[in-house]
């Protein structure tokens, strides 16, 4: 009896939050598509800005959860911008919980209406979100041979034409680094040898079509790229030896106590433009994580064992930027489950947003 409370308490630390985060999501997307409708003869530049602006309170809701649910700490290293800027985000992928990194940064910027996320292909079927996410300015891509070129230029021509503030998050690696998968980082490490590049240990062999056909559309519109390095800290057993890191599931349950952020702005100018060069430019920067990382967990010098170089500072989120965000999205959602017809109009957002948003991301160019 006993244990099974203990399970279930434990259990409601993930349940609850990824309840309140989904069942918000009708309320979100009937309010967004309320302005959508009313936008249509507004010009692009208003629609994008209050669309930003919606964006960031669902967005604000969601840390509240990652951050001040959690409790866990977010340790920086480097300084971060105070002023908003058009960037291109750059990381290192472990997780399924590396995209809520991202915002973590974008929000201490006062820029989180503004990420956008290049996303692998499957991601578009997720029901609501994944047709959400294209229409905020989310780029879906499929990786290697099967790259779009012409579909992703086409998306990102249209989101700097109009106007739309940039905050573009991209993963080079092109999937999770899971030391768990030894098979993948094999495969990565041979890649790397075939074609004259080091091989990485901490990192994934970074792709480089989706970040060089970015910066090369962008140019003109980009200050800078954000060189990011994330490692979750509690990955290492006993023996020393790099575990997965958290999972959102995990992460929601607090089983990740620290978070290491080390950050590194690039001036687009410093950013050679030319294929060949560029691919260069994208592995030594990777190369740079590459040996942060191997310090971070492999150091037998305890000033360098589990953190990055220089002064790391906590970076903790005031309520004050999240709690709201919760609290509206609540109101928003509550009044429709108390009503018969306000939860038919719940289940008819759940249903018809999904098979119109899957029907659109086939016929969408």
């Amino acid at each position: 009896m006993l244990l099974s409370l203990v399970v279930h308490t434990y259990s409601l630390r993930y349940w609850f939050p990824a309840t309140f985060m989904l069942g918000t999501a009708p309320a979100y997307v009937l309010s967004w598509g309320v302005w959508r409708l009313l936008s249509t003869v507004l010009p692009a530049r208003l629609y994008h800005k209050l669309d930003d602006r919606l964006y960031c309170i669902y967005q604000s809701m969601v840390l509240f959860f990652f951050e001040n649910y959690t409790g866990v700490e977010i340790v920086i290293y480097g300084d971060i911008p105070k002023n908003k800027e058009n960037v291109m985000y750059l990381s290192n992928h472990q997780c399924t919980a590396d995209w809520i990194i991202a915002d973590m940064l974008a929000i201490r910027q006062g820029a989180l209406g503004h990420v956008r996320y290049v996303l692998k292909d499957g991601l578009k079927w997720l029901p609501l979100y994944g047709w959400y996410f294209s229409q905020h300015g989310g780029i879906f891509v499929k990786r290697s041979a099967k790259f779009n070129e012409k579909a992703m230029r086409r998306k990102v021509i249209s989101q700097t034409r109009c106007g739309a503030p940039m905050y573009l998050v991209i993963f080079p690696e092109g999937t999770r680094y899971n030391p768990e998968l030894p098979n993948v980082i094999a495969a990565s490490q041979t890649f790397a040898e075939r074609e004259g590049l080091s091989v990485l240990k901490h990192t994934l062999t970074p792709r480089v079509k989706a970040s060089h056909l970015a910066v090369d559309i962008m140019k003109d519109s980009l200050d800078a790229v954000y060189d990011v390095t994330v490692a979750y800290e509690g990955t290492l057993d006993d023996s020393g030896h790099r575990k997965p890191a958290p999972s959102m599931a995990e992460f929601l349950c607090k089983e990740c106590p620290r978070i290491h952020l080390h950050f590194d702005r690039v001036d687009i100018k410093g950013i050679p433009l030319e294929p060949g060069l560029f691919r260069r430019w994208m592995h030594n920067r990777f190369e740079i994580k590459d040996r942060m990382l191997t310090d971070f967990y492999e150091s037998e010098d305890p000033d360098k064992k589990c953190r990055f170089p220089g002064e790391g500072r906590i970076s903790p989120l005031n309520l004050s930027k999240s709690l709201p965000s919760a609290m509206i999205l609540g109101g928003l959602t509550l009044p429709m489950l108390l009503t018969e017809n306000g939860r038919k109009l719940y289940v008819r957002t759940w249903v018809y947003g999904t098979l119109l948003g899957w029907l659109w991301v086939n016929i969408s160019p």
